[in-house]
Formats: C-alpha cells, sequence, structure tokens
C-alpha cells in the first residue's frame, strides 16, 4: 500500500505493480498528483500549474525513461531555449541546448563554461543513475568524481572560479538558487550544475495541456498494470488501513509521526522530529490580456525566466530568507506556457507562473514584490494582467500538505540532508518498523519530478519484504 499519489507514490506503485504486486494507492485529495496538478485558478479556460511546471527531471528521469507514458497521452512541449535570464542593459543570457550556442552568449566566459559543462552533459545519462540515487558506491565512478569535485561546492565559490563577467554569474546564480539554499552553502553548486546539465541534455520541457498529464499518465499507467487507486482518503492513523506487506509513505516527516508514531521508536521518532523544512515558496498565477512584454527579445525564446539581475542580487535575496527576512528585491522563477502551449489560454490571452522564496510559513505578501519584479525586466507587464491567484506558504500547504510552511521540496537541501534525508541511515527509505516505508522527496535525491524516490523505496520493498530485486 502506498499513502499519496504524487509522483514518487505512483512510481513506487508502479514498480510494485511491474514485479506483479498488488498495490493499493490511496490519496487524500480528490484528484492524484500532489505538487503536479492544474487547475484553472484565476479565469475559466486558463490552465495553471499549481506547483511544479517546468520538468527538467521528468523527462532526465533514470526510471520515468523505461515508461510507455507517451501512450498515456503525455506529450512534452521544448522550447526554443531552457532558460532567459534578463538583465538591467535590455539584454538577456539564454540557456539552450547546445553547450556551444550558450557559450556563445557568455562573452570572455564561453570556454569556461564549456570546459564546466561540456563532459558532463554528453554523460548525463550514466551520471543521472548516480546522482538520482542514495548514497552509495558509484555505478560510474569517473563522471561522479568529475561531477563531485565542481559540484560539492558553494555556488559562490564555483562562480568565482570559473567566472568573471556578468552574464554567466548571474545564469548560474538564478540556476543554483533553486536549492533554496544560500548561495554561499554547500552543496548549492550542485543543484546549479544539476539544472545546467539537464538543459543541455534534454532541455527543459513541460507536458502540453498542464503539469496534470504527467499525473494522469502516470495514473493510468499504473491502473493499466493492475493497480487500485482510493481518493478522498485522508489517512489519520496507520491502524485506520488494511493489512498488507508493506505501507510506503509519500509524505513527510512531520505527517509520518501524526499518522504513525505509535509504531516507531522513541528514538527514531526524535530524528524524525528533528528534520528540518526549508524555505517556503509564495506563488502568483496570471491570466494575461498579452505576452509578458519584455525588454529583452531573448526571453520570448524561453520557457522558463529567471529574474533577479547580478549574481549579487540573487545571493542575498536568497540569503534573506534564510535568516527569516524578506527580500524587498526577491529572486522571481517565472514560466510562460502560453508562447509554446495555445491549449493552456483563450486564443490570443496567455497565463504566467510566477513565485519567490519566503522564510518557512511566511504570512508576508510578496505579490506586488513579484510583479514589481517582473515589471523591472518587461515595462508593462501590469497592463496585461486581467486576473491573478495567490498562493501564500500556507494555501501551498493546504493544497498539498506535504508542503510543509510552504516547503515545495520535502525538507532543506542542506549538506547535512542532502544524502541523509530523513535521517542519516544506511537504507533511508525502510523506517524500523516493520514494513513501514517512506517515499517520498523527504529521501534522497530530494526534490523534483522526478520519481526517483519512489523507485528507490520500492527496491528496498522488493529486497526486504519480497527478497527480489
Amino acid at each position: 500500500m502506498v499513502i499519496g499519489a504524487g509522483p514518487n507514490g505512483f512510481a513506487a506503485g508502479i514498480l510494485l505493480a511491474q514485479k506483479g504486486l498488488a498495490v493499493l494507492i490511496v490519496e487524500a485529495n480528490e484528484e492524484v498528483g500532489g505538487g503536479v496538478r492544474s487547475a484553472e485558478l484565476t479565469l475559466p479556460g486558463f490552465t495553471h500549474d499549481v506547483c511544479s511546471a517546468i520538468h527538467p527531471l521528468t523527462i532526465a528521469s533514470p526510471f520515468f525513461q523505461t515508461l510507455p507514458l507517451d501512450e498515456f497521452g503525455l506529450e512534452f512541449v521544448q522550447p526554443g531555449a531552457s532558460l532567459a535570464h534578463p538583465l538591467d542593459d535590455g539584454t538577456a543570457v539564454l540557456l539552450k541546448r547546445s553547450v556551444e550556442e550558450t557559450a556563445a552568449g557568455l562573452g570572455t566566459d564561453g570556454l569556461s563554461y564549456e570546459r564546466l559543462v561540456k563532459i558532463l552533459a554528453r554523460n548525463w545519462g550514466v551520471l543521472a543513475e548516480d546522482i538520482l540515487a542514495p548514497l552509495g558506491v558509484p555505478r560510474n565512478p569517473f563522471f561522479m568524481a568529475a561531477f563531485g569535485l565542481k559540484g560539492f561546492a558553494s555556488a559562490k565559490s564555483l562562480a568565482d572560479h570559473y567566472f568573471k563577467e556578468t552574464r554567466a554569474r548571474a545564469m548560474f546564480a538564478g540556476n543554483a538558487a533553486h536549492s533554496m539554499i544560500p548561495l554561499e552553502s554547500v552543496p548549492s553548486a550542485a543543484f546549479g550544475l544539476v539544472l545546467l546539465l539537464t538543459a543541455h541534455a534534454v532541455g527543459w520541457g513541460f507536458p502540453r495541456g498542464g503539469a496534470k498529464n504527467i499525473s494522469f499518465a502516470l495514473r493510468d499507467y499504473f491502473l493499466s498494470l493492475g493497480g487500485e487507486i482510493e481518493t478522498n482518503c485522508e489517512v489519520e492513523n496507520i491502524d485506520e488501513l488494511p493489512a498488507s506487506k508493506a505501507v510506503l509513505f509519500d509524505i513527510t516527516p512531520k505527517q509520518i509521526v501524526r499518522i504513525a508514531g505509535h509504531r516507531l521508536s522513541e528514538s527514531y521518532k526524535k530524528r524524525l522530529e528533528k528534520f528540518r523544512y526549508g524555505a517556503g515558496a509564495f506563488k502568483v498565477d496570471f491570466a494575461l490580456s498579452e505576452p509578458i512584454p519584455w525588454k529583452a527579445d531573448e526571453c520570448f525564446e524561453a520557457g522558463t525566466v529567471h529574474l533577479g539581475g547580478t549574481f549579487e542580487e540573487i545571493a542575498a535575496s536568497e540569503r534573506e530568507h534564510e535568516q527569516g527576512k524578506i527580500s524587498g528585491n526577491p529572486f522571481v522563477l517565472v514560466a510562460q506556457h502560453t508562447l509554446f502551449d495555445a491549449t493552456r489560454a483563450p486564443a490570443g490571452m496567455h497565463t504566467a507562473w510566477a513565485y519567490c522564496h519566503v522564510p518557512n510559513n511566511s504570512t508576508v505578501d510578496m505579490t506586488e514584490s513579484i510583479e514589481n519584479q517582473i515589471e523591472r525586466f518587461a515595462p508593462g507587464f501590469k497592463d496585461c494582467i486581467l486576473a491573478k491567484a495567490v498562493k501564500t506558504p500556507a494555501a501551498l500547504e493546504r493544497w498539498n500538505a506535504n508542503y510543509i510552511g510552504g516547503d515545495i521540496n520535502g525538507g532543506a537541501g542542506t549538506l547535512s540532508q542532502l544524502f541523509t534525508r530523513p535521517v542519516m541511515k544506511f537504507d533511508p527509505y525502510a523506517i524500523p518498523s516493520k514494513g513501514l516505508y517512506i517515499c517520498s522527496s523527504s529521501t534522497p535525491p530530494g526534490g523534483g519530478v522526478h520519481g526517483m524516490c519512489g523507485y528507490h523505496a520500492a527496491k528496498s520493498v522488493l529486497k526486504n519484504e519480497f527478497g527480489m530485486k
């Protein structure tokens, strides 16, 4: 049995069902998907992604790549560029599929950029098997060592070593800021490097019609294997569930303690209670009368736009939320799906998806700050707004109970929790109570719509409970 029908819950359920086991997934919400859902949040006909919006790790996932999800309606849209990072001079840096084309836009840092990413990007397929896995003996030690020498650092130290000019430093800062930890902290460089590599290896695509189509494809494939799903089934106590050989929790430590704390040893429960949640997200969805009017034409080529100016500005923003402060100039992430997917809005209309990082469980309204940051690089943006929908950290948690205090990554991505989440344990997925396992993003390799947490948890179940590989 799996509690939670997010991507990791489905990944676990699918692998177990592929092995011929009977699997039931129970989901508290009416619709499956967790954070990978879509809805008309602003006006009728405007499809917005509730949380996750751009999905390079879904495309790059070693497990998802083995699944016939295209046969179940999943189609990815690939913009001409993965990312645009506009600057105040009216230009923008483009992160494109080609390493060489990207490097050509970085001036004198171009050769350094190629040296940083080229070999690793070419070998992403084998590298991903180790990066998106729990700590252990690498399958590909040469490439993992090459990645580790670069990624096991702070974003600041890596940027200082490789880049001298504003453009490359700014682009790298925006990628590293996805870590939601200060850019002076290890391993923020690794987060930025992974995103650069996926841009070159697979592109930052997104599902046509909405993120919900990832979840629907996973659901339909799981059902085709004989799996069962029960929605509107919120589990308050594990003892309420029917007997099963194993229970996998696609939820975070706080919820596990609430639901199954009486089944846990006091020592393990205390370790779970010490699990640290990360920064929160404050999100605004916009219905627009026209595309965002970017000053830099390059921005119209990209599905994702990072707004924050220079490395120093972005680093300051990420440092402030870590200190419990609200940034007056936040780093803002924007997705503009409708430039490339007309199915998401009425003819001629557009959507924009934007969020910034705030202290966990912050109650400060960041709507104006987000709009001002977009307006900074796209004068006239506010005049295009037809409607907007705001999701505070608390609202995100209500929508998806795994987003504790607005933390969309299942826990802080600090060095101490990178490979040892939720606790330091040889098998982090196996709870030391017979038949209980955790398969959420609170386990390695952490946040992202890649399903690898669920996949590795299911491997643990197969080995420990059934003696299967």
